[in-house]
């Protein structure tokens, strides 16, 4: 069977801007069950890094029904940091025979 795990997933809310007009964030942190993280195919890695220039990481499954915005975000996966790139792929959920419909593609982070 297969099985997930727990990973944190840390976004960053902009809430105003100083007196210098720059943005002011505060960062939001949930912890997301049941997430599937995957190594990429070597076709993903060379792939990755010619369109983004990013060096894919892990392919992270997210369950059906989870409404977090994983775009442009953090996640602590077993520990280390790593940064979600490019747009969430998710897939329509009656189409999808498993648990998981988003694929989030991160690189590492520090």
């Amino acid at each position: 069977m297969i099985k997930g795990e727990t990973v944190t997933l840390i976004q960053k809310r902009v809430v105003g801007t100083n007196d210098f007009d720059e943005p002011l964030t505060v960062c939001d942190v949930a912890n997301v069950e049941d997430v599937l993280v995957g190594q990429p195919t070597s076709d993903q890695a060379i792939e990755d890094l010619n369109l983004y220039g990013k060096r894919i990481a892990y392919v992270l499954g997210i369950p059906k029904g989870d409404t977090h915005n994983w775009k442009d975000c953090e996640v602590i996966i077993r520990g280390q940091r790593f940064k979600s790139y490019g747009f969430p792929l998710t897939q329509t959920e009656a189409n999808v025979p498993g648990k998981w419909n988003t694929q989030v593609k991160v690189e590492a982070y520090e």
